[in-house]
């Protein structure tokens, strides 16, 4: 059986705590706001999975550190990839999917309502917090996707694509990703993406306070309605997730170096 001390110190980029069965999971990078990369991803879908099979967990109330929720924004033409290394195989790709999928699977495994701090702007897999069952955010917060089409020139199909989709309708999600836009905190509630908005010192008390109200409910009814309120968004990212990780595959192994053997070719062939 999954217990809190086995794994409240487990992880260097998330901080455990709970009272009365309400665990505050913090993601952080060295104290300070959590860095998406090669060592984070791995650990917070582990770290899923573990609060998911612990069942003294009754409500999770999931927050970032200081001023962003989660960044670095990534560089033009940056991938997580190349952060990675510069040689793609596919070992590599497998591996990093791997990891992608269960990311959102696990999360979607934790079978007690999950409630989102957006502390502050979330440039990295900005839809992790959006999966929650309830999301407040901090008046200044934002929502982007720095990782994919518009900046890092890579295909938006680990799941960021479903989540948006899902949350603000099919063509107002394909302005957001093939555009690269930011949305502020006051138009995430005007659409629909948070249920509250506030400045952020109010934040952490709000999202217990929350909490509490919910505790107050039985353990099973707090379960099966995480799991009634979630099964939409788990039957398309079962469906669809491992497809669109495909597709982001492939998108990466077109370099312009094949464009350059295509051009000679072409011209070999009219000579």
């Amino acid at each position: 059986m999954t217990t809190l001390d086995s794994y409240k110190n487990k992880y260097k980029h998330i901080q455990f705590e709970r009272h009365d069965g309400i665990l505050q999971m913090t993601l952080h990078t060295n104290n300070g706001p959590l860095q998406w990369g090669p060592s984070s991803q791995p650990e917070i879908v582990q770290a899923f999975t573990d609060v998911g099979a612990d069942r003294e967990n009754r409500l999770i109330i999931l927050t970032g550190t200081g001023d962003v929720f989660s960044g670095p924004k990534a560089e033009p033409g940056r991938s997580f990839y190349k952060e990675v290394q510069d040689n793609i195989t596919a070992d590599l790709l497998d591996r990093t999917h791997w990891y992608a999928k269960r990311l959102m699977t696990r999360m979607l495994d934790i079978e007690v309502p999950m409630i989102a701090i957006v502390n502050g702007p979330a440039m990295r897999h900005s839809e992790i917090p959006l999966m929650c069952d309830i999301v407040i955010a901090a008046d200044d917060a934002s929502f982007e996707d720095t990782a994919h089409f518009q900046i890092a020139s890579q295909v938006p199909g680990d799941g960021i694509n479903i989540v948006y989709t899902m949350l603000l309708g099919l063509n107002r999600a394909r302005y957001f990703m093939l555009m690269g836009e930011i949305i502020p905190a006051k138009k995430a509630l005007e659409l629909g993406l948070v249920s509250e908005v506030m400045p952020r010192k109010d934040l952490l008390p709000r999202a217990w306070e929350i909490a509490r109200q919910l505790a107050q409910k039985n353990d099973l009814l707090l379960r099966y309605t995480r799991i009634v309120l979630s099964q939409p968004l788990r039957n398309w990212m079962e469906r669809d997730v491992a497809y669109h990780l495909g597709m982001e595959s492939l998108a990466k192994l077109d370099k312009e170096d094949v464009h350059s053997d295509d051009s000679e070719i072409a011209q070999a062939k009219h000579k």
